[in-house]
């Protein structure tokens, strides 16, 4: 008894299913053939992954070539050579050749010799050699001549799995026809056409599984079909199917993807202990799971969830996708499958980005107040006060803090309730320093809030025509780097103008030396840059070396 597989095995290059390109290519040139009488090229390679119909195809163009009404794309069936190309092992004309077997440099040797003896009942001598990639570099040269300039009565027709083993010497010789991975849905519909020649009784949720179990072979796809028939006694249900595959239960993926998106770590530690009792296969876990989530996603976003809602799931959906490979490398495959889904549970619980950019309003009722944090001591000493050292002291019990730190409220950021008000002395640079601070700490539009320390740390801060100049020295260049990317900000002049209403821009200096950085030094260096491109180099660290 013939397998499904091979029973509904294409005859014709109409019952090819998902390979259009290649199919309609053969029949345009069997339809020249037809004209012409004769076959254009005599060398055919069809490259392609198991199970989408590259040696099924070799068959029917052998078929299209011998036949009595051919060359011809549809062939009749029933003359005697149509019934040969159906059984290659009791025809003479049509030789099947596994390279995988034969693939030394005698065997092809011998193929060159053979090829000169004319049919005995066709119109052509087929050669169908399968797993080609597998002979050898000398067996491949062997064959090299031949498949340049065949003889008239021959046609090859060679199959791979593997292109890229191919040589390019071999590829330059053939047509190439490539066959594809075929789509699931169309798996889909083959499959629930033979269930219903068979008389199988199915469900569309088995044929779902038993297509995406195929991973676009459809011979695959069918012998699976094959085996869950004989487990079922004539039925194909989607237990059934999960039970042959040792796919996990849909309810099981289902509570595992609730716990993750309500962000319920307990739960989920609970379903993957119930999982462990019923003995998963966790790769195969996690695949559903995958799935699951992306049509979740889609879901979501065909409600028109909000755009924060989508963000959060495509980043709890790329974050567990990253743990896929751990979980192939690992020897504890439970613990990677735990530990990504307990951070990707984490996030429901984070404060949605709107409500963060807009202190206050966040969504579904949350309410983000600010929060008020000391502003950063000075690193540069005022103007007339002592230099003092800042060592840590330890109050003794019952003593009362030292003064300096009873006064720390007064540095504390001013409340939200307080408006700011404008400098009453712009030229004052510790008025003017404190003003500035306090306008970027409670700055809207989700600027950096390293900018409030900025001001403390400028050695000077003059407004000039509209324009706040800030100057700097040389050892914060890399810390200055936030304000000159926000330098253009529309937030950050609007923070500025609440105390000083007539700024329209601001101006960032160095001193002389920071402009003089070793890196800058040498990028200026005409010298050493002819040397970086003789040499292909690049600088990576600079240091400065003393004396």
């Amino acid at each position: 008894m013939n397998t499904l597989a091979l029973k509904y095995r294409p005859r014709m290059l109409s019952d090819l299913v998902g390979q259009e390109a290649s199919v309609r290519a053969l029949a345009n040139a069997l339809k020249r053939a037809q004209e012409s009488g004769a076959i254009h090229h005599q060398a055919f390679l069809f490259a392609g992954v198991r199970g989408t119909g590259k040696t099924s195809t070799a068959r029917i163009l052998a078929r299209s070539l011998n036949c009595k009404e051919g060359p011809t794309p549809t062939p009749c069936g029933v003359c005697d050579a149509c019934v040969a190309s159906e059984q290659p092992d009791r025809s003479l004309d049509v030789i099947e050749i596994d390279a995988a077997s034969r693939a030394s440099v005698e065997d092809a040797r011998a193929l060159r010799e053979q090829v000169q003896t004319r049919p005995a009942f066709c119109r052509y001598r087929v050669y169908i050699i399968d797993e080609v990639h597998m002979m050898s570099r000398s067996a491949f040269d062997a064959l090299l001549k031949i498949l340049e300039e065949p003889p008239a009565h021959v046609v090859f027709i060679l199959a791979t799995t593997e292109l890229q083993d191919v040589p390019d010497t071999i590829k330059s010789r053939v047509q190439i026809y490539p066959f594809r991975l075929m789509p699931t849905p169309l798996i889909e519909g083959r499959l629930k056409y033979v269930c219903e020649q068979e008389g199988v009784r199915c469900d569309d949720g088995s044929l779902r599984l038993l297509a995406e179990a195929g991973q676009g072979s459809m011979r695959d796809a069918l012998t699976i079909l094959d085996r869950v028939i004989a487990a079922g006694a004539g039925q194909v249900l989607e237990d059934m199917v999960r039970e042959q595959l040792g796919i996990v239960p849909a309810i099981r993926v289902q509570a595992v993807l609730t716990a993750l998106l309500e962000g319920d770590a307990a739960g989920v530690l609970e379903e993957c202990h119930a999982l462990t009792s019923l003995g998963t296969d966790w790769t195969s876990f996690w695949r559903e799971l995958m799935l699951a989530f992306r049509d979740q996603l889609e879901a979501e976003i065909r409600k028109g969830a909000p755009p924060h809602e989508m963000v959060r799931l495509a980043r709890m959906l790329h974050l567990l996708l990253q743990r896929e490979r751990d979980l192939r490398d690992t020897s504890l495959p439970q613990v990677v499958v735990e530990l990504a889904l307990l951070t990707a549970a984490q996030l429901p619980h984070l404060t949605p980005l709107d409500a963060l950019v807009r202190p206050g309003t966040g969504s579904g009722g949350l309410t983000v107040r600010p929060v008020t944090r000391p502003s950063p001591i000075p690193l540069r000493p005022s103007l007339g006060t002592p230099n003092r050292a800042t060592a840590p002291q330890t109050p003794q019990p019952g003593s009362a803090l030292p003064r300096q730190e009873a006064k720390q409220p007064a540095l504390m950021a001013p409340s939200p309730e307080s408006p700011l008000r404008p400098v009453a002395d712009p030229s004052n640079l510790e008025q003017l320093r404190k003003g500035c601070s306090e306008a970027l700490r409670s700055a809207q539009g989700g600027l950096p809030r390293t900018l409030a320390s900025l001001p403390h740390m400028a050695t000077q801060l003059r407004l000039e025509n509209h324009t706040l100049h800030w100057f700097f020295p040389p050892n914060v260049r890399n810390t200055v780097q936030d304000l000159e990317r926000e330098q253009s900000n529309p937030h950050l002049l609007e923070a500025l103008r609440l105390v000083l209403p007539e700024v329209s821009k601001i101006a960032i200096t160095f001193d002389a030396e920071s402009q003089a950085r070793p890196e800058d030094s040498l990028r200026a260096d005409p010298a050493f840059q002819r040397l970086l491109q003789e040499t292909g180099g690049e600088i990576l660290e600079t240091r400065r070396v003393q004396g």
